[in-house]
């Protein structure tokens, strides 16, 4: 190894270097990511050449085993007394049902800006009503918002076998029910919102819109570590942070396998209503203000700053945030270990939509 290599970051330098080895990572989550063993404990990645069934599999094993994680978050999950929830069913554009779980201030002084929540777990895997996300729709409802979570149907897990374009179908259907609604549900502006997977879908999202004709419906996007690449079993050698951080908590052979379960045969692989990444000036051009929030130590860092500048070029107004010390989806996991993190995110997606 020479001097430069040796000073080159995380796996860049060291190929064995991981996240609580890494002096940029904040000491309270390396502590912690190194308590909890990864996304998915015990569930080791297979190889890039699975079959569909088999990639169906992890993913089962890879939600079973973050899942095991959701007693202690209902146990941790605080009070919310200033905030009010409900449930909406609507019919999704493919025949199905889906569920909106909907939170609010309770006390209003007229119209609040609204929040489109399409939550995380890379398409495949996760629900809206799981603990992590119903506290982060509460988080935002207390910040002054209007907050629509959605239940998209997943490529995989126990809300699948939908692949691409199912759950984009129902996000886009849920984005359409809240601007229809705005005056009943007191909404200002529609921002659509999510992390990692969810990130990927408020981003596509937004572009169906604007194939679709109806963008007037969506002021904003704050898209945070969006999950928008996926070509992870052979990643471009121009997106460095997935070398870099391979393996600080997610790595690439597991994300390949995810992928494929969204899109199993390839063949969406350059739509950019799959993965983003591959979108052109075409699809950019007119789109609202959009920010892009990624995370230092992140695989997936590299690919939401890349559309970030594609956006700049397309002449969207953009603004790009890194949030250092933090692998992914960091600033939004660790609510009681980096509560300063968790409440600096919430009051930027406030502060983002209060100014559209």
């Amino acid at each position: 190894m020479n001097d430069l290599t040796e000073h080159l970051p995380g796996r860049l330098g060291n190929p064995d270097t991981r996240l609580e080895q890494d002096d940029r990572a904040h000491p309270r989550i390396a502590e912690a990511a190194e308590a909890m063993g990864g996304f998915a404990p015990g569930v080791d990645p297979i190889g890039t050449d699975a079959s569909y069934e088999e990639c169906l599999e992890f993913c089962r094993a890879f939600e079973n085993a973050g899942a095991a994680v959701h007693g202690l978050m209902l146990a941790h999950m605080p009070e919310f007394p200033t905030v009010t929830d409900s449930t909406e069913v609507i019919a999704g554009a493919d025949g199905n049902e889906i569920s909106l779980y909907i939170h609010r201030p309770k006390a209003t002084d007229g119209p609040l800006p609204g929040i489109v929540h399409t939550h995380g777990g890379g398409m495949v895997l996760g629900a809206a009503a799981d603990p992590m996300f119903v506290r982060w729709r509460n988080s935002l409802a207390a910040q002054g918002m209007v907050v629509v979570g959605v239940e998209f149907r997943n490529g995989g897990g126990r809300l699948g076998n939908h692949p691409f374009p199912a759950g984009l179908n129902d996000c886009a259907r849920a984005a359409q029910w809240a601007h229809a609604n705005r005056e009943r549900l007191g909404m200002s502006k529609l921002v659509l919102s999510g992390e990692s997977g969810g990130g990927n879908l408020a981003i596509a999202t937004t572009l169906k819109a604007r194939q679709d004709g109806w963008l007037d419906a969506i002021d904003g996007v704050y898209a945070m570590c969006p999950y928008i690449y996926g070509g992870y079993a052979d990643p471009s050698p121009a997106l460095l942070s997935l070398k870099e951080n391979d393996g600080y908590l997610l790595d690439c052979r597991s994300m390949a396998s995810l992928a494929k379960v969204y899109d199993p045969a390839g063949d969406h692989a350059s739509n950019p209503l799959a993965w983003p990444y591959h979108a052109r000036n075409e699809h950019l051009e007119g789109l609202p203000a959009h920010v892009i929030s990624v995370n230092e130590l992140d695989p997936l860092r590299d690919e939401g700053l890349a559309y970030y500048r594609k956006l700049l070029a397309a002449g969207v107004p953009a603004v790009a945030h890194t949030v250092h010390g933090t692998p992914h989806a960091g600033d939004v996991m660790f609510p009681d270990i980096t509560p300063e993190l968790y409440g600096n995110t919430l009051r930027s997606i406030y502060g983002f939509a209060r100014s559209l």
